[in-house]
Order: structure tokens, then sequence, then C-alpha cells
């Protein structure tokens, strides 16, 4: 299998050894970087990849099997376009997809003018993620009934705020936003238990902690953890950039049902929990605390309880990274016809993500219908 990967950041240095863990004939044998720093990771996995400066040069250079997108987010339409036009089979993204509504609809044409549903795979790892799973069965089993109202956060330690904030990630014309680049994972796994996208968004929030009157005297160590690479500052309270550190939204469905989602980057003790609440029960789990349980809304009976689901392994995206290889890989070999999501999916995810931020911004409720109607003419 021959893979080439299109910006070698830290994402892609994560993935690629777990590639190559799963199936020996994956082999990295192209990337494109105009500052490759992390290609001593395929170096130690015994492959010794061409550089190249641009995507472009690469794609016109060989033919791979495998493409894999790990550049920074207002790239990725220039660097899909290139792959969709090209012929190579698969084509693995990371999350966010795209950073605009403009982008969502022009890469929308283009997939389906080039074969998108069979090509495309989108890095929205959490779906594959053993906490989730467990959440989609309950559902499955009539557990939860019709869901009425989800409550849902990602909270994240000041450590990885500050990193947000001294990163690339810190300015929205480059991230899409902070909900885009981080929480669309979270938005995307809600919206696929309902089967629906939302119609009505309100959101509030803004910055408070990471601003130079918020600096400490002496800064803490944790506030240096994960250094940026690429178009990074040293100090996460200058106010450069404009993410937010705070948010909460409201979306209403398609279908009636509601959703409240919180994000803060200052929680001391982290959570990413959701409360999901059917006509039938309701489920509660935790990715951080690793806890899931199901109760039943006439009798109180507790359907499920389980107080450990993925052992602790935050670290491998409480489980998800090893299962996506997997399935990617089996989907790839022709073992699968489909993935747990679509990169149709994926772009509605962004989009929600990208309407609470318009939401926020202008202090109006965002009305999505025209803009769905505009996505359903040409997916």
């Amino acid at each position: 299998m021959r893979v080439a990967i299109i910006g070698m950041g830290a994402r892609m240095a994560t993935l690629a050894p777990r590639f190559a863990a799963a199936n020996d004939a994956f082999r990295v044998t192209a990337v494109a970087d105009p500052a490759p720093a992390r290609v001593n990771v395929l170096t130690e996995l015994g492959f010794e990849p061409d550089i190249y400066p641009s995507a472009q040069e690469l794609l016109t250079a060989a033919s791979f099997d495998l493409l894999m997108i790990g550049s920074v987010n207002r790239q990725h339409l220039d660097h899909l376009r290139l792959a969709l036009q090209s012929d190579i089979p698969h084509i693995f993204v990371e999350k966010p997809v795209v950073i605009s509504e403009a982008e969502t609809l022009e890469l929308a044409r283009l997939a389906a003018q080039h074969d998108g549903r069979g090509r495309l795979i989108v890095g929205l790892v959490l779906r594959y993620s053993p906490l989730y799973r467990l959440l989609r069965d309950a559902q499955s089993k009539g557990q939860l009934g019709e869901i009425m109202s989800i409550e849902a956060s990602e909270h994240i330690a000041p450590y990885h705020g500050s990193f947000f904030m001294r990163d690339w990630r810190r300015d929205s014309t480059v991230s899409g936003g902070f909900l885009l680049e981080k929480c669309c994972h979270d938005l995307d796994l809600y919206q696929g238990l309902l089967g629906c996208r939302p119609l009505r968004i309100s959101s509030f929030g803004g910055r408070k902690k990471f601003l130079p009157e918020e600096r400490p005297a002496v800064a803490p160590g944790c506030l240096s953890e994960m250094s940026p690479r690429w178009g990074g500052i040293d100090d996460a309270f200058s106010g450069a950039g404009d993410i937010v550190d705070h948010q909460c939204a409201l979306a209403q469905y398609e279908n009636g049902a509601v959703m409240a989602f919180h994000t803060n980057l200052n929680v001391a003790d982290e959570f990413r929990r959701f409360a999901v609440i059917g006509t039938r029960g309701m489920a509660e789990g935790d990715f951080i605390r690793d806890y899931f349980r199901v109760t039943d809304a006439a009798t109180g009976t507790r359907l499920v309880d389980i107080p450990e689901v993925a052992s602790g392994s935050n670290k491998d995206h409480y489980g998800a990274d090893a299962a996506m290889v997997r399935d990617v890989l089996d989907f790839i070999d022709g073992g699968q016809t489909g993935l747990p999501l679509s990169y149709i999916d994926a772009l509605e995810a962004g989009v929600t993500a990208l309407a609470m931020d318009r939401a926020r911004i202008s202090g109006n409720v965002v009305d999505l219908s025209a803009f769905w109607r505009a996505f359903d003419e040409v997916v």
C-alpha cells in the first residue's frame, strides 16, 4: 500500500505508526510539507519517503493507494481539490474538513463530481470510540426511545487551552474557530445519534482567561506543554487571535430535539460528558471520566452501568484511534462496505459549529434552512 501524506503535523505523526502497526503493507513513500520536522517519525518506522515542498508536486510525481491530508485547516480545500481531481482511490482528511459555509458548498460540489462517497474518509475519530458505540447500542435496543434533549460538553484543562492560544489554531481565519477545530467531534456524535441536522441555533461566549490582564506573575509549567510548531507564539496571554475560551450554544434539530452544548478551555478537572434524554430512558457518559450508564424512565431501573469503558486510554482518543485505524484499513481492503460516518456527515457537523459561531458573533438566532436547501442541491 503506497501512502502519501500532505502536512506532516502532529496528528499524522500519531496516526502513521498506528496504521503501520496494523498493516505490514502500509508504507509512506512520499510527504509534502515545506518544513517536515516530523519526518523522523517515518524514518524510525523504516520508511524513506520522498519529500516534496508542495502538494501539487507530490501528486504529479507518483501514484498512491492512499493519501492522508493533515495540513492546517485553511489548506484543506485546496488539497482536497487536487486529491479529488487525481486518480487516488482513497483520501483520508483530518477534521475539520473545511472552514466556511462557502467552502462546504464548494467541496460538496467537487465530491459529487469525483466520487467523494467512495473515496473520502474523514478523521472524526470519536464515532469509532467504545463509549459512542455503547450509546448507539442503547439507542438501537430501544432503551432511550425518541430523543427529546441532549446536554453535552467538551472541556479542556488550562494547559490544553494555553496550547490553543499559542498555536495557529488561535486564529479563526486559519482554524475556522475553536468550536469547528475542537468540538466538531462532539457535534458530529450527537447529530449521528439524532440522525438529522440543526435548523435553529443560538450561542454566547467570548474570552475571559487567556488575556494580558490574566497573565500570572509566575506561569505554571503546564502552560508551556504541547509546544506549537507552525505559526506558534510563546505567550498564551498575549490576546492574539480571535478564538473563544468559553462558549454555550443551543440547537433545535429537524426532528424537534434540542441540545445544549458547553465548552471551556480553563477547566481544572476536565470532563467531556453527555446526558441524552429520551422518551423511554436516559443515557449518561463521560469520555474522560470513562463511565456509561442507562436508566429506564418509567421505573428508574439502571439498565446499564459500566464504570470503566476504555480503561483510561485518553491519549488514544478513549480507545477510538485504534478502532478507526482497523476500520479504515478494512474499508480500503474491501472488507467493509462503509464506515461509521460519511464526508457529508462531517460537513454537516462543521456547518453546525460554524453556525454556532455566527450566532455568537451576530447575537442572533441563526436559521439554517436556506443553507441546507443549497447544500442538498449539490451533494
